[in-house]
């Protein structure tokens, strides 16, 4: 298997012609070769081909071929020469899974459109990758009716064979467990066709994958799924402090701090849409009715954990997300971290709750002092761990996390939650822009790997 970049033309004949430039004709190997399957995604086309004399790696497709895998545009594009099946595939094909109002022209995915752009336009360098919606496949003849992007920045539609990849970035919780997606799912799979990150995580899903694993489950705070009121009782006793969180949750939404003052009471904090809220109770009995009257007698779907007291910046609690991905090496690397300070009287960090964001080294600097580069490059170990720790345990492909890690005061570091589909709002912060592309890149060169166009030394 050889990869090669070359520059791909558009010719008018009707016929199953491609016209290959001499150099090209040696590194595909197609010297002497009176015929070659070309394919793009799931299609593939039988064709002549005819040498021509022209410096440098050209492609000229015939109409015929163009039509018979629907090439979406010339230009250039990496050629995959598979000797063992006389066989070269043009692309990637890479698509983006998501969804949105689709009847805005210039906003199709909302307020994801300009990521899904950020990506088209990086991407369309080194790939033919399109984004879709689940409406957007026909599968009786396995096409998608693509959203490309043009040299200006506007989207048109194109209709291409099923892609060599799929970045899935669905946005909603709640749709990723219906039967059509699931049913989506697996079809791509049936047709061996990687399909990463398979879905948003729950909770309590990551505490058991990471339970009995000794090497990285020592960074993850107690916590019990669906705890009785004993059990709460009981992690207040040991920690005086505790998280009260919903298991499907994103966004801080729904979670209690609960502490305990021995003599005082228990106290409660929480966020309304009015804003932060504090609650004291005189007994753990009226504490529990009234999140039982908030969240069922049973508190299913909800997990306590530990309490950790974080590290500090002029009396608020600061935690740090970690962007990960998979590199073009099918190996973790961690490409952009934010510390995140809470807003005053916030039980969470997250920037939409009055909480703001700073750099890793300005938080780390003004908690440990000299020694904060030290703590920052064991974070980053303890993060690429846990990575590779929720892949080895997880069944399906993962491409990308975003780890809330948090650092108390003696330095341990521990592990809040596990994002398969982390937001990108760190990115926003000036000193963070260039991590933002670093993200974007490591998802193209990831698509690249897991598509197999890879260079010889990467396979």
């Amino acid at each position: 298997m050889s990869l090669t970049f070359c520059n791909v033309h558009f010719t008018q004949q009707p016929q199953s012609v491609v016209y290959v430039s001499g150099s090209l004709l040696k590194k595909l190997k197609l010297s002497g070769k009176k015929k070659v399957n070309l394919r793009l995604g799931a299609e593939k086309v039988h064709a002549a081909v005819k040498p021509i004399q022209k410096p440098g790696n050209h492609l000229y497709l015939a109409a015929g071929v163009r039509r018979g895998i629907r090439v979406p545009k010339a230009g250039s594009i990496y050629l995959r020469s598979v000797q063992q099946k006389d066989e070269v595939q043009i692309g990637p094909l890479i698509g983006v899974l998501t969804d949105g109002p689709t009847s805005s022209s210039t906003q199709p995915f909302g307020n994801r459109t300009g990521f899904i752009k950020q990506l088209l336009w990086e991407g369309s360098k080194m790939s033919y990758i399109f984004a879709f919606t689940p409406r957007d496949i026909n599968w009786q003849d396995e096409t998608v009716h693509a959203f490309f992007l043009n040299d200006s920045g506007s989207f048109y539609r194109q209709k291409v064979p099923l892609p060599d990849v799929v970045y899935n970035r669905l946005p909603s919780r709640r749709a990723e467990t219906t039967s059509p997606i699931h049913q989506l799912r697996e079809r791509f799979g049936r047709r061996k066709i990687p399909f990463f990150n398979w879905s948003f995580f729950n909770k309590s899903d990551i505490y058991r994958l990471l339970e009995n694993d000794v090497q990285v489950n020592k960074y993850v705070p107690e916590s019990i799924m669906s705890p009785s009121p004993e059990q709460i009782k009981g992690m207040l006793d040991r920690y005086s402090i505790v998280y009260y969180k919903p298991t499907g949750g994103s966004l801080g939404n729904g979670i209690y701090r609960i502490s305990h003052v021995p003599q005082t009471g228990y106290f409660v904090r929480y966020r309304k849409k009015t804003g932060n809220v504090l609650q004291r109770f005189g007994s753990f009995s009226s504490l529990m009715r009234t999140l039982q009257r908030q969240h069922g007698r049973g508190l299913h779907r909800y997990v306590v954990q530990q309490g950790i007291r974080l590290i500090e910046i002029e009396g608020c609690p600061i935690d740090f997300r970690f962007h990960m991905h998979k590199n073009g090496k099918n190996q973790w690397a961690v490409v952009g971290i934010g510390a995140k300070k809470a807003g005053r009287g916030s039980v969470t960090t997250h920037i939409k709750n009055g909480g703001s964001l700073l750099t890793p080294q300005q938080a780390l600097n003004r908690a440990f002092g000299a020694n904060g580069e030290e703590v920052l490059r064991r974070a980053k170990q303890v993060a690429i761990s846990l990575a590779e720790a929720i892949e080895h345990h997880h069944e399906h492909l993962i491409g990308e996390l975003g780890f809330d890690l948090g650092i108390d005061k003696d330095e341990n570091i521990w592990m809040f939650e596990a994002n398969a589909k982390p937001g990108r709002s760190i990115f926003k912060h000036p000193q963070l822009k260039p991590e933002g592309k670093a993200s974007i890149q490591h998802i193209l060169e990831h698509c690249m790997y897991l598509s197999k166009f890879r260079r010889r030394e990467e396979s």
